[in-house]
């Protein structure tokens, strides 16, 4: 089996050891040289500009200032010692301070050199101070990777900088792995992708993530690692989608029977739009297939999708088949169940409802008659997924807002037919089409991008916070004209 330098463990690093990586492990789940180059700077601080005294204010971050140390004194004893020096600059004064380490600092920082002095400032009795500079010799600043544009910031833990890999431990370790395999790291992306795409190489994102020369070569090295993840995620679900489907036989519907065609010809109030049609095509054609059919259909509230579920549910139970449809609430589920028998009457099919709250004595016959096969669809919240709820022949799951199940909830439901049953997963949410292949690679898309004739377009708008009031303005202003306004939440409690 083929094995990349980048699988090698982490205590073959130079400097890490037994005891750092064990540490490292536990605390970051770093295991091999691949992690530690995937343990990417949470943040960067920008080493280009210059900060004179006399522009500090109170609210700076991280500045970088050039002057001379005019005295330096040591103050306190025992616990309380420290040295605190004099900093100055044409514009004005600061104190440096230390409280760790004094010795060095006593040695190397000297009286009338002049140094970049680099750190966090405060304000104390109304002067600007920076604890535990960081400091360089202003006329030898080194080179290379020592003189960094941006300086990366890496998270670390409490009990791994007792082993002095803070963020600057933690640099000089993946500065030292990069010298020692960027030159053996293999490329994972196709060229004629990256040439397509116009990413970087590998070598280079791994160098310009975690210590680039500009902002430009950082962002292009964000570009390239966040379209490798995504596209191996990608690949991944190709895969698992593949697998299954070799895997798990599905169903066959292989006629359109006398319950879709009287449903068309008798029922429906309305004509299908082309959008409709196309998509009832597509599961036509996935469930005639012999594998398990997972498809999303998306399209915006109004749209109908509820109409190409229940012709989905009928071409199910033409077929032999039951159906079931799952809503994540049971106000959804009721109002799935009201526009099915709208539509249709018990003489065309049997649709039956459970929900957390129906009685146990309408429950107990439910079950039966779900057992013996006579009831064709049952819609429902997660009561459905219960092990009591047995069907006699499970053929077709129909999800509604799939988002808001868990992947075993999903799951359970599959196992209540011996062959998987095909699923059909129903979103309103605006998904763009290559973010939904993204989310969803396990499942075939298809978009109902076409309103029913009549239907008023629908309106989707993100407004921010500083707009709440605005919005609430809006809602009271359609309720005072005998409209409705529903909100949706995403936990009860808020």
């Amino acid at each position: 089996m083929y094995h990349s330098i980048l699988d090698t463990p982490i205590e073959l690093i130079k400097g890490v050891g037994p005891s750092r990586a064990d540490v490292l492990k536990k605390d970051l789940g770093l295991f091999t040289f691949q992690d530690m180059l995937s343990h990417y700077p949470f943040r960067y601080i920008d080493r280009t500009k210059y900060f004179k005294i006399n522009q500090i204010d109170p609210d700076s971050q991280y500045i970088q200032i050039i002057g001379r140390v005019i005295s330096k004194k040591v103050i306190g004893d025992k616990r309380a010692k420290r040295i605190i020096a004099v900093f100055k600059d044409e514009t004005g004064i600061m104190e440096l301070v230390w409280f760790q380490s004094l010795k060095w600092v006593d040695d190397h920082i000297t009286v009338g050199t002049a140094y970049v002095a680099f750190g966090k400032p405060s304000l104390f009795n109304g002067t600007f101070s920076i604890s535990h500079p960081e400091m360089e010799l202003y006329q030898n600043k080194p080179s290379g990777r020592g003189n960094l544009t941006l300086q990366p910031i890496y998270s670390s833990t409490e009990k791994l900088k007792k082993f002095t890999l803070d963020s600057k431990g933690i640099q000089r370790l993946i500065a030292g792995l990069l010298d020692q395999v960027i030159p053996q790291v293999p490329e994972n992306l196709p060229q004629y992708i990256i040439d397509k795409y116009q990413l970087p190489d590998k070598k280079m994102a791994l160098l310009n993530i975690h210590f680039p020369k500009n902002q430009k070569d950082l962002n292009a090295a964000e570009r390239r690692l966040k379209f490798e993840e995504l596209f191996f995620i990608q690949l991944q679900l190709l895969h698992n989608k593949q697998l299954r489907q070799l895997k798990f036989k599905g169903v066959t519907f292989d006629k359109v029977g006398e319950k879709v065609n009287r449903f068309y010809k008798e029922f429906l109030p309305f004509e299908l739009t082309n959008a409709q049609k196309r998509v009832v095509k597509e599961i036509r054609i996935d469930t005639q297939r012999g594998v398990q059919m997972n498809r999303l259909v998306q399209g915006d509230v109004g749209s109908g999708k509820t109409a190409v579920a229940l012709m989905s549910m009928l071409l199910a139970n033409d077929n032999g088949y039951q159906a079931c449809m799952m809503a994540p609430t049971e106000i959804l589920a009721r109002q799935h169940y009201a526009s099915v028998t709208e539509l249709v009457t018990d003489d065309l099919v049997k649709v039956a409802i459970l929900t957390g709250n129906t009685k146990k004595k309408e429950r107990t016959i439910l079950h039966e008659q779900l057992e013996n096969g006579e009831i064709d669809i049952l819609i429902g919240t997660h009561a459905l997924i219960e092990d009591k709820v047995k069907f006699k022949n499970l053929g077709l799951v129909v999800i509604d807002e799939q988002h808001r199940f868990g992947v075993e909830q999903r799951a359970k439901l599959w196992r209540k037919n011996i062959i998987p049953p095909h699923i059909l997963v129903m979103t309103a949410t605006p998904i763009p089409r290559t973010l939904a292949m993204t989310l969803y690679g396990d499942l075939d898309v298809s978009i109902i991008d076409e309103l029913p004739a009549g239907r008023k377009p629908i309106e989707t708008r993100h407004l921010f916070e500083g707009q709440r009031m605005r919005m609430f303005g809006f809602m009271k202003q359609e309720i005072a004209k005998g409209r409705q306004v529903y909100i949706v939440y995403p936990l009860i409690k808020e």
